[in-house]
């Protein structure tokens, strides 16, 4: 069974996304609501679950469930994208209609997940 190359570029941006987890943790904790406690576990946790998804994208036996593993992350991570919005220490200086406009294009990588469930 060959896998699409969609499929591929997907699992590479979360294999990069989550190895950059612990190249800049701090961004990352930065950006985690103060209401989840441990935020630098939920880095580590975050980021080796990307690499581990990204990595079982790639294997056809498995990769279904990957996606379905990245949608339940995506889910996991969007009170991330709100804190952002709402926190101007959390939105890293960026435009409020960048930070909005992540929030919809969130769902957009759900749906493209979806497409290999």
């Amino acid at each position: 069974m060959n896998l699409p190359s969609h499929l591929y570029v997907m699992a590479f941006i979360y294999i990069i996304a989550g190895i950059n987890h612990f190249r800049s943790p701090r961004m990352y904790i930065k950006i985690i609501p103060p209401y989840f406690s441990n935020p630098k576990l939920l880095n580590i946790l975050s980021g080796i679950a990307e690499i581990i998804l990204g990595i079982g994208l790639c294997i056809p036996i498995i990769s279904h469930f990957a996606a379905w593993g990245i949608i339940a992350l995506l889910v996991a991570i969007f009170p991330t994208h709100l804190y952002m919005y709402f926190d101007p220490k959390a939105g890293m200086g960026l435009p409020k209609w960048i930070l909005l406009l992540r929030m919809p294009l969130q769902l957009g990588l759900i749906y493209w997940a979806y497409q290999y469930t």
